[in-house]
């Protein structure tokens, strides 16, 4: 049983200042739990039903028996931020700060004020698919820990790393070519696969700012053949990602 104290706190992390204050965020999903305790992320507890811990026994083996919490629905639907529970959740602690520049020979996404949860669940899912193993998103971007964003990656939040860095400060100090993506740009269908980069998405209304665009290498823009104005962030992302990367 957890006490009243252990279910405010977990409740209490649905909010961004108290994720940022204890450093921890939860993860809620079947799938997603499963994911983060493959790819031995720092898991610190789990809540689950018990026919799901008996289910993924296997994959508890590496943490402490008191760190394995038993829950019935009704506790879970306490916990959860979600309008429709899952049968299991994981409290994991933040990774710490890291204000590295991007490695030569990788490709990363950077994100410019990206706004929507679900976008940026999304935008980490899209770097996953195309093994993009690192996203550097502007202090303005919607909290990566946020609940919402954490269900819409569906797991692919253990593969992806995540940071926290001023766009505008990552393009002048490093030494990878950069890919804006722009409306005014050069058609995406003239560039060849890249072994390197930084690929640059910007906000789902005004896209990225003049200043990002005036410090990227290329400005590029995927060919429209309707009449729409744009596109979503995530779609965007997934065109681009799926010629610069294949």
């Amino acid at each position: 049983m957890l006490s009243k104290a252990q279910i405010k706190y977990i409740q209490s992390l649905q909010h961004k200042k108290n994720r940022q204050k204890s450093s921890q965020y939860i993860a809620e999903g079947d799938k997603i739990v499963q994911e983060l305790l493959q790819a031995g992320m720092p898991v610190k507890a789990v809540y689950a039903t018990g026919s799901w811990l008996e289910q993924h026994k296997s994959l508890l083996t590496g943490l402490p028996a008191d760190a394995v919490k038993e829950v019935d629905n009704m506790v879970l639907k306490q916990l959860s931020a979600l309008t429709t529970p899952n049968n299991a959740m994981a409290l994991l602690d933040m990774p710490p700060a890291d204000n590295s520049l991007p490695a030569e020979g990788t490709v990363v996404l950077a994100l410019e004020a990206i706004q929507d949860p679900g976008n940026m669940g999304t935008l980490i899912r899209i770097a996953d698919w195309f093994g993009i193993r690192q996203i550097i998103c502007s202090p303005d971007c919607v909290d990566v820990y946020n609940p919402k964003t954490i269900q819409a990656t569906m797991g692919s939040i253990a593969r992806v790393q995540l940071k926290e860095q001023d766009i505008p400060t990552l393009l002048q100090q490093s030494k990878l070519p950069s890919y804006a993506a722009t409306l005014h740009g050069k058609d995406i269908t003239g560039f060849q696969a890249i072994k390197e980069g930084i690929i640059l998405i910007g906000n789902e209304g005004r896209g990225l700012s003049d200043t990002v665009i005036s410090l990227a290498t290329h400005r590029i823009t995927i060919p429209r053949l309707g009449g729409a104005e744009s596109l979503n962030a995530a779609v965007a992302a997934g065109i681009i990602c799926g010629r610069l990367l294949i």
